[in-house]
């Protein structure tokens, strides 16, 4: 078992939202790995984006679902996920954020059924516009091996500076595990993925 006691049962998530910032500048930054994971999993699913203007976000259509990336900065990112939800009538149990986290290490993989923001301006603002923070979500690490994080100004420039080029391996690693860990959501359910995935993960990543 991962630790986690009474895990609510999930329904399979139909919006799988990415949370990043948009514009080029913003582009491989660690604060985008949301992002980068997203787009390979339309990749994989050989999914397309489509600019929804209305909502301000990108949205590429699943099989049974929906992928969006939010493309109002990232503080406004609840407001393009809660107008989706309510459009395609989704629950917030439905709806699963992928995003970073400065706690983990780079490389790490984490599934949580439910939790607060962490400091994450992302999460908050969907914490806030869907009304509470009942809603699964899977972080991927981008913190530093020895799970140190970075305080004060370095934070902000650590999450919006681009990953290292010794990084990079473990990056495309993290994004392959989270991109199979979505695979897992979706055919396994949210609990077994869970336990697969929490378990396993052991990244070996270099010190910075």
């Amino acid at each position: 078992m991962t630790g986690d006691s009474a895990v609510p049962v999930l329904p399979k998530p139909r919006l799988i939202v990415g949370l990043g910032n948009p514009g080029r500048e913003y582009e491989n930054t660690r604060h985008n790995i949301g992002f980068m994971v997203v787009d390979a999993f339309a990749t994989q699913q050989r999914a397309s984006w489509t600019r929804e203007r209305k909502w301000d976000c990108a949205v590429a259509k699943l099989e049974d679902g929906w992928l969006l990336k939010p493309l109002t900065y990232m503080n406004l990112s609840g407001q393009a996920v809660a107008a989706a939800a309510k459009y395609y009538k989704l629950e917030p149990q439905e709806v699963l954020a992928v995003y970073d986290d400065v706690d983990l290490a780079l490389g790490r993989v984490r599934l949580r059924p439910l939790g607060g923001a962490g400091g994450h301006n992302g999460m908050r603002s969907m914490i806030a516009h869907l009304g509470g923070n009942l809603f699964p979500r899977l972080k991927i690490g981008i913190g530093f091996a020895n799970n140190g994080r970075p305080d004060g100004r370095n934070l902000s420039d650590h999450v919006l500076g681009r990953f290292d080029e010794n990084e990079q391996i473990p990056v495309q690693n993290a994004v392959n595990r989270a991109v199979d860990a979505l695979n897992a959501i979706l055919t396994r359910g949210f609990e077994a993925a869970m336990n697969t995935f929490n378990q396993t993960d052991q990244p070996t990543t270099p010190n910075p």
